[in-house]
């Protein structure tokens, strides 16, 4: 009996190589070449071929000027923390991919999407890790009524094409595309040929029917979706579902999105009957102090086009020998930049100190326009007293102890003022104009400058 050919593949752009080698000579990433069984050619036709004709085939070349574009129609789903990530609701004809650790609420929410949705549409839920009797114990336990979601519990890419066509339902979620074969491959489900076919047959299928699908992903022990990343290029939408299983608390992360703005954040909480949106994150990311404590500052962060308020909490403490630097929620890197600025420029010392920073409520906070506040949160810590209450502080510091101007700036302020607070120190390019009410706004230039106020201020 003749022996199987194997073949490498890479496991991050899908590119193959006849033998195993260290860096992949298509995209060049390093350990990512994975043993797979090659596929024998095909006979006769290319599989694809039925999926191309009536589709996109054929088309003249024509000008952009003279080409007809409307505005994308949205159907909302229900959710509205999903609606704001996903920029307003579905699209038909759209294909989401969705990807986040095992047990976060991905299966929940969108067995709430899908429910929320059948009032409205057809719909159909396709499960390749459960059984259907699964997916209506789930449904009782949150309470959904589920009368109109229909349910198929199968892994046969062929098998759903098929449903798909007698079904013919505006929405669809397939979970999970790791779990899908198709008959046109003799790879295990999960392998990177099979993924990257059922994924682009899918999609197809979603383009010709003007069914919305929604694929689940795996993700890998990194964080990122696993299979090749050939399969963030081909859907319309990523979405990363983040969070701490021991928190109740759930992020939903927009990365792509060819029908709406990225880096939008949705915010639920878990309970007994499901996720539910939390409509005031920021009351998440503070903290519950009676009265001010050192170390302690209040940021105005902007995730997407929400601005959010987020407590940034610094310890400072001898280090002896050898201090460390610790930021959770934060990046290092900059910390270290800060304190070197905060020294130079402030006349602060921290270099025989341990430095912990942390953001509240386990968010991670990308931006720079977090440094002032992390500066004052680290200083109040040193000298042992709490900034006043009612404080809020954001703005970029530079290496020459400039603190530069952060983008929407009037949206961060009306934001702090509409929940209480008084007092803000920002950059002087971010000062309003008119006054707000309630609000007093200290502008500064250079961080010796804010150094100096907030000790007259405490």
């Amino acid at each position: 009996m003749a022996k199987d050919k194997t073949i490498y593949s890479c496991s991050e752009c899908g590119g193959t190589s006849p033998k195993w080698l260290g860096k992949c000579p298509h995209c060049g990433a390093w350990n990512t070449l994975e043993e797979t069984r090659a596929e024998p050619p095909a006979a006769g036709k290319n599989r694809m071929q039925a999926l191309a004709r009536g589709l996109n085939a054929a088309q003249p070349v024509t000008t952009l000027s003279e080409i007809e574009a409307a505005e994308v129609a949205r159907t909302p789903t229900g959710l509205e923390e999903l609606d704001r990530v996903l920029g307003g609701g579905i699209v038909a004809g759209g294909v989401v991919l969705i990807g986040g650790d095992p047990g976060i609420g991905k299966s929940t929410l969108l067995l709430q999407t899908v429910d929320a949705l059948s009032r409205q549409m057809k719909v159909l839920y396709v499960t390749g890790e459960e059984s259907g009797a699964q997916v209506a114990l789930r449904s009782r336990r949150l309470g959904l009524e589920g009368t109109q979601v229909r349910v198929q519990a199968e892994i046969q890419l062929e098998n759903i094409i098929a449903t798909l066509e007698a079904e013919k339902p505006a929405f669809c979620v397939i979970d999970s595309i790791q779990t899908l074969f198709s008959d046109q491959l003799s790879s295990a489900p999960g392998s990177v040929a099979q993924v990257r076919e059922c994924a682009a047959h899918l999609t197809r299928v979603a383009k010709a029917t003007g069914c919305t699908m929604v694929l689940v992903g795996h993700v890998t022990k990194e964080g990122a979706i696993a299979g090749p990343r050939v399969l963030e290029h081909i859907v319309d939408t990523v979405l990363y579902f983040e969070g701490d299983t021991h928190s109740s608390f759930r992020l939903i992360r927009a990365i792509k999105n060819r029908f709406g703005a990225v880096n939008e954040i949705g915010v639920f909480a878990m309970t007994e009957k499901g996720l539910k949106g939390v409509s005031n994150p920021s009351a998440i990311f503070l903290s519950t102090h009676s009265e001010p404590v050192p170390g302690s500052c209040v940021l105005v962060t902007l995730e997407g086009t929400r601005p959010m308020l987020v407590e940034i909490q610094a310890l400072v403490d001898a280090g002896g020998p050898s201090p460390r630097r610790l930021s959770v929620g934060l990046e290092r890197d900059r910390l270290a930049m800060l304190l070197a600025v905060l020294h130079r420029h402030a006349g602060v010392a921290c270099g025989d100190q341990d430095v912990f920073v942390n953001a509240v409520g386990g968010v991670r906070i990308s931006e720079p326009a977090a440094d002032l506040a992390v500066l004052l949160a680290i200083q109040s810590s040193l000298r042992g007293k709490a900034l006043p209450k009612g404080f809020i502080a954001f703005g970029e510091v530079g290496l020459a102890g400039e603190v530069r101007p952060a983008p929407r700036g009037q949206d961060r302020l009306k934001e702090a003022a509409k929940l209480g607070f008084t007092i803000a120190v920002v950059p002087k390019a971010n000062a309003p104009k008119k006054p707000i009410e309630g609000l007093t706004i200290h502008a500064v230039d250079r961080v010796e400058e804010a150094m100096h106020l907030v000790r007259g201020q405490t």
